[in-house]
Formats: structure tokens, C-alpha cells, sequence
């Protein structure tokens, strides 16, 4: 990694978000990061091949990552991992709605859509959903934004260079931290300009969608730099195949690897730790933070 990339020991943070406007709620943020707990309704997820492909499943899987300390429950029906095929808006549909109405009903832990698909977000929120959580940056579906606007949903935007069918195949940068940072930038401009409330906006950078091992850890190292943009940050490092890269074991648990980068991230101000092992993560979370290694505002 070129050394510039890396953020000294004493790095100054920006200012940085304390707060994310959503559907029905304002979610405020402590120098411990919130947990965002994955709940894939899909049966080809890259992370638990789909063990939760189920509505039960499904449920109860989630709640059991809320009775763990999740903030958020993120429902997803359709796979982005690399080269996954589509799937259409009913089956889509069919896979989270039940979820998204029961965990509202069921649990006090909020809940995000996961979709690049407008219908599904509208249906999501209807269904008690409090944000709606784009791949595309609601780019995607260029009827999005106005379902985000007329939803008053909170929204959060990621960078992906590509698609998931093409991400992977021969992701480029000059500059990865710059160009990501000057993409998020452009959404969040034009989110706004849409009409939707620069409190709602969160913003992801997009860790493993469109990035090599080397730029995945290049902005992991600088995520403190996106806080200029004033959004809250939401970052997904779990169970990403740089982490075993590092390892040099394709095969080796990840789970140490995560906390490892939550740990990280949590130093650098990051406000939304998109995760899957939540329990070691919130346990890490707690210690780190216990013996003062949380970063000041």
C-alpha cells in the first residue's frame, strides 16, 4: 500500500455526522459505531448460502441478530455479490415483505430494504421499513429517488463500480479514495437536489463492490476523509474476501478478521458497521471502547 494512503496515529477527524434522519425516527450516534445486522433472504448469498432463504428463517434469524444488539436489521432479496444473476421485482418482492412486516412488528431494532428497485423499496416502507438501502447510490432505478422522496425514507447511497455482474472483472482507479469520495459527493448532490433532505442521506463507499483487495484496504484506511461529506457512514466489511487475502488462508474463519476492521473503523469515526457476526462485533465494539480507544468528535 503507498504510504500516503495511510492515515497517521495522530490524525486530526473532521466533524462528523451525529445523527440520521429516518422514516418515523431520528437515529443518533455515540463515539460507538451502530450495528447494521444482514439478513439476507436470498438462497445464493456469497456469506451463508442461504441458510435464511426462508420467511421463518428468515425472521427469526434476524431477531436473534436484534436480541444480539443489532441497530438495524437490513432485509435483502436479491444477491449483489459478484456475477449474481437479477432476479425480478416480484420474486423480490415475495422474499422480503413478510420479513420487513413481521421484524417491524416483532422487534424495536429498525429496519432497511436492501433494493435497487423502486417498487420494492415503496413496498418495503409500506411494510415498515425506515430505510431504503441502494447498491446503485439510487441510481439504478431512476425512479428511486422520488420513491425515497415520497417515502421519506432514510436512505443510504454505495459506490459500486460496475454492476454485480461486471464489478470484479478489472475494477480501475487513478485514485480510489479521491474518485469514490467525488462520486459519493456527486449522488449526495444530486439526491438533494431531488428533493430528499440532506439529513436522510447516508453514504457507503462500497467495500468489495468494484475494488481490488489493495483498494478495499486503501479506503478502509481512510474513511475518516468521507466525513467531509457531512453524511453518516456506512461501511460493509464482513466476511469480504480481502480480509483472507490479509490471512494468506482462503479457507480461515473470518470473523476475527472483521472485528479487526470494525475495530478500525470505529477509531476512524465511522457512525454504521453493516455486519453479519453481530454478537463478537458489539462484544469487540464494547471492550474497545471501555478502555478509550473510541475517537472524540
Amino acid at each position: 500500500m503507498n504510504p500516503e494512503y495511510r492515515p497517521p496515529l495522530d490524525f486530526d477527524l473532521p466533524a462528523r455526522a451525529t445523527s440520521w434522519l429516518l422514516r418515523t425516527r431520528r437515529l443518533e450516534f455515540t463515539r460507538r459505531p451502530a450495528i447494521m445486522g444482514v439478513v439476507n433472504v436470498t438462497p445464493d448469498s456469497f456469506s451463508d448460502g442461504g441458510r435464511f432463504y426462508s420467511t421463518q428463517a428468515a425472521i427469526e434469524h434476524a431477531l436473534r441478530l436484534a436480541a444480539q444488539g443489532a441497530d438495524i436489521l437490513d432485509v435483502g432479496g436479491e444477491s449483489t455479490r459478484p456475477y449474481a444473476e437479477p432476479v425480478s421485482a416480484d420474486e423480490e418482492l415475495r422474499r422480503v415483505i413478510p420479513v420487513v412486516e413481521a421484524l417491524s412488528k416483532q422487534t424495536e431494532a429498525i429496519v432497511s430494504i436492501d433494493t435497487s428497485k423502486a417498487v420494492v423499496a415503496r413496498a418495503a416502507v409500506a411494510a415498515g421499513a425506515e430505510i431504503i438501502n441502494d447498491v446503485t447510490a439510487l441510481a439504478g432505478d431512476p425512479e428511486m429517488p422520488a420513491a425515497a422522496l415520497e417515502t421519506a425514507a432514510g436512505v443510504c447511497a454505495m459506490h459500486m463500480q460496475g454492476t454485480p455482474q461486471t464489478m470484479q472483472d478489472a475494477p480501475a482507479y487513478a485514485d480510489v479514495v479521491a474518485e469514490v469520495l467525488a462520486y459519493l459527493a456527486a449522488r449526495q448532490r444530486a439526491l438533494v437536489a431531488a428533493g430528499i433532505a440532506t439529513q436522510r442521506i447516508a453514504l457507503d463507499p462500497g467495500i468489495g463492490f468494484g475494488k481490488t483487495h489493495q483498494h478495499n484496504l486503501t479506503l478502509l484506511a481512510n474513511c475518516y476523509r468521507f466525513h467531509e461529506l457531512g453524511a453518516p457512514l456506512v461501511l460493509g466489511p464482513s466476511r469480504k474476501g480481502f480480509i483472507a487475502k490479509v490471512l494468506c488462508d482462503k479457507q480461515a474463519d473470518r470473523t476475527a478478521g472483521v472485528i479487526g476492521v470494525a475495530l478500525a473503523l470505529a477509531s476512524q469515526g465511522v457512525q454504521v458497521l453493516r455486519v453479519h457476526d453481530v454478537e463478537p462485533v458489539r462484544q469487540a465494539l464494547l471492550l474497545f471502547e471501555a478502555v478509550g480507544k473510541m475517537r472524540e468528535d
